[in-house]
């Protein structure tokens, strides 16, 4: 049982996306966050912040630690973030002479918003990959169909003869363009320290920054922790893949409707009515579009942070933001198999 239907035992099927979702899962988020405890030692070690074999050791050390799960969800229930009980475990393992040395000059928010970057630039990859996939197959619906003809529409209401070609080129072009904005976005290293003015390492706090954002192959920008306009600007983004995918999903369920301007293959199944095919992809697109914008609106709620650093906003953040990038993804994954669906669309013209 689940209380989210993206990892329901069978809502999932329907809404989730388990290769997306992966990217969110405790041993995603832990490994991300080791992540960034070795590569900050280690750029640390070289240049004498810690010693260089202890830098070593801690990556090491890194490389295989398994904390202790009932730990952190304990720790977490009072701590408000996994963090410290992590860098205890982590400094125990580590042994007590080099445990000193773990997170020098970091604080939990870094540790919690470079592993949440990290991932998501993983996450966006495959998301892009996506997008490409769905114009692909459009393109490809537009080689077989394009010259056939549709009732235009304006305001449900039939207007003039369009092609197939006209309704496509709509449906393709936005999806492009999110594909250019997804390998154009950068994901940055969050490093402030205690306050975000990276106290401890006096003179070299920029230069440490961006030897760390490179190690971890992050980009380099000054802290953000209080400032989150990026996220809600790539939740903007998913919610505006989502929502064009929405559109086609709504545009072909009223195709569906009339019937005789499209025809799909392998329709859902009705438990009355055994004759029917119901156009399931296509409906989800439009169900995922509208949770995304419902979602984008608790983003910006949470672009209130006082002062320099917020533990309510922050915490909207982790409850809003993997359910918008698991929803954008299953979109694409309904749209390709739409697309795919579709064995006529549009009428000869004779």
């Amino acid at each position: 049982m689940s209380v989210s239907p993206f990892d329901h035992p069978f809502l999932s099927g329907l809404l989730g996306d388990e290769e997306i979702a992966a990217y969110f899962s405790a041993k995603a988020d832990i490994r991300a966050m080791l992540s960034f405890e070795a590569a900050l030692a280690q750029v640390e070690g070289r240049h004498g912040l810690i010693p260089q074999e202890v830098a070593a050791h801690i990556a090491k050390v890194c490389a295989d630690f398994e904390p202790d799960l009932q730990s952190l969800r304990r720790a977490t229930t009072s701590d408000g973030v996994v963090v410290p009980d992590l860098v205890r475990q982590l400094r125990k393992a580590v042994g007590e002479d080099a445990g000193k040395h773990v997170h020098f000059g970091a604080t939990s928010q870094d540790v919690i918003d470079t592993s949440l970057m990290l991932r998501l630039k993983a996450a966006a990859f495959i998301l892009s990959s996506r997008l490409f996939a769905v114009s692909s197959a459009l393109t490809k619906l537009d080689e077989r169909f394009g010259s056939n003809r549709l009732m235009g529409r304006t305001r449900m209401q039939a207007a003039i003869a369009i092609t197939v070609s006209d309704r496509l080129r709509a449906w393709r072009h936005p999806l492009d363009q999110y594909r250019d904005r997804l390998t154009q976005e950068s994901f940055p290293l969050q490093l402030g320290g205690a306050a975000g003015t990276l106290e401890k390492f006096g003179p070299r706090a920029a230069e440490i920054r961006s030897l760390l954002a490179q190690a971890l192959g992050l980009t380099d920008e000054p802290q953000w922790q209080s400032q989150r306009g990026r996220i809600a600007e790539l939740a903007g983004l998913l919610s505006m893949i989502s929502g064009s995918l929405g559109k086609i999903g709504q545009d072909v369920a009223l195709l569906a409707q009339a019937g005789e301007e499209i025809e799909l293959a392998g329709g859902g199944g009705s438990s009355a009515m055994p004759h029917k095919q119901n156009p399931v992809a296509a409906e989800t697109l439009v169900t995922l579009a509208r949770f995304n914008a419902v979602q984008l609106s608790g983003i910006h709620q949470s672009l209130v942070h006082e002062q320099e650093r917020s533990g309510a906003a922050w915490t909207l953040e982790w409850l809003l933001l993997p359910p918008m990038v698991v929803a954008t993804a299953a979109s694409l994954r309904h749209a390709l198999q739409l697309a795919g669906s579709v064995k006529r669309l549009g009428t000869t013209v004779e």
